[in-house]
C-alpha cells in the first residue's frame, strides 16, 4: 500500500507532468506560427514524453492500491519574444520539475517508502537528461544571437527528434485491465 503522503504528492506530480506537456505543446503551437516547424517538432515529442511520465505515476500509484486524482491545469504561456526566450522558459520549467522530484525523493525518505525509489531515481537520472538538452538549445541558440541562418539550421537539427514509446511503458496506454 502507497503511504497516502506519498499518494497525495505523487498525484500532485501527475499535474505537474501534464503541465509540462501542456506548456511544450503551447510551444510547438507558438513554434509553427513563428515557420520553425524543427522547434515545433522537438517540443511536440517532448510533449508526448511528459505524458508518459505522468503516466509513469500514474501506474506507480494505481499498481500500489491507491487512488489517482487528477488537478486542474493551469493556462500555458502562449507567446514568447523569442525562440531564446522560449527553449529558456523550458529549462526553467525542467529545473522547477527537478526540485519537485527531488521533493518526492526527500518525502519517500521520510515515509520510509522503500517501493517508490526505484521509480524516483529514473526520475532524478531523467532530469539530468531533461536540463542538460534544453540548456544545450538555449547554448546554441545564444551563440547565433539572431542569425537567421544559424537559427534555421538549429531548426532543421531539431526536427531529427521523434517520440518513440518504450515497449515497457506501451501498457500505460492500453485499453481495458492491466495484464
Amino acid at each position: 500500500m502507497i503511504p497516502k503522503k506519498m499518494e497525495a504528492a505523487f498525484n500532485e506530480q501527475i499535474k505537474h507532468e501534464l503541465e509540462s506537456a501542456y506548456i511544450y505543446l503551447a510551444m510547438a503551437a507558438y513554434f509553427e506560427d513563428q515557420g520553425l516547424d524543427g522547434m515545433a517538432r522537438w517540443m511536440r515529442a517532448q510533449t508526448q514524453e511528459e505524458v508518459t511520465h505522468a503516466m509513469r505515476f500514474y501506474k506507480h500509484i494505481a499498481e500500489r492500491g491507491g487512488r489517482v486524482k487528477l488537478h486542474a491545469l493551469a493556462e500555458p504561456p502562449a507567446d514568447y519574444s523569442s525562440p531564446l526566450a522560449a527553449f529558456e522558459g523550458a529549462l526553467e520549467h525542467e529545473r522547477f520539475i527537478t526540485g519537485t522530484i527531488n521533493e518526492l525523493v526527500k518525502l519517500g525518505r521520510e515515509e520510509n517508502d522503500y517501493a517508490s525509489e526505484s521509480l524516483l531515481q529514473w526520475f532524478v537520472d531523467e532530469q539530468v537528461e531533461e536540463e542538460e538538452t534544453a540548456g544545450r538549445v538555449v547554448q546554441q541558440l545564444k551563440v547565433v544571437s539572431g542569425d537567421g541562418r544559424g537559427l534555421l539550421m538549429i531548426d532543421r537539427e531539431l526536427a531529427t527528434r521523434n517520440f518513440v514509446l518504450n515497449p515497457e511503458l506501451a501498457g500505460l496506454f492500453a485499453q481495458g485491465p492491466a495484464q
